[in-house]
């Protein structure tokens, strides 16, 4: 399984301690340094069933430069927010898990880190 991270994430690192008790085996990967391509978004979005609006991280200072949160939420404009989470991955909901079998999770809660565990 991968997990994108931010090491300065305290959600972030609950979900390594997580995974790290339960022995899972991972690779980590520090998505401000190694940004997801669009293609690589579009794939984890239909994993995870979501929009990119709903891994958008609103409140963050870009966000408010590119006053996103006027953005439309429309079939039109996702390629937009998928351009905007690519080119600005600060904007990215943390952390996210792919396990290997097909489940993706946004592990903002122990539950949900959990549920890739099964």
């Amino acid at each position: 399984m991968e997990i994108w991270i931010n090491p300065a994430c305290s959600k972030c690192r609950s979900a390594l301690s997580i995974l790290d008790e339960a022995g899972a085996s991972y690779t980590v990967r520090r998505y401000l340094d190694d940004p997801p391509t669009e293609a690589e978004l579009v794939a984890v979005l239909d994993r995870l069933g979501l929009e990119p609006w709903d891994i958008a991280r609103t409140a963050e200072a870009v966000a408010k430069d590119l006053d996103l949160k006027t953005w439309e939420r429309t079939d039109a404009t996702r390629a937009q927010w998928i351009t905007a989470l690519a080119e600005h991955p600060i904007l990215i909901q943390r952390p996210i898990i792919t396990a290997d079998d097909g489940p993706a999770v946004v592990g903002r809660t122990e539950e949900a880190v959990r549920s890739v565990l099964d």
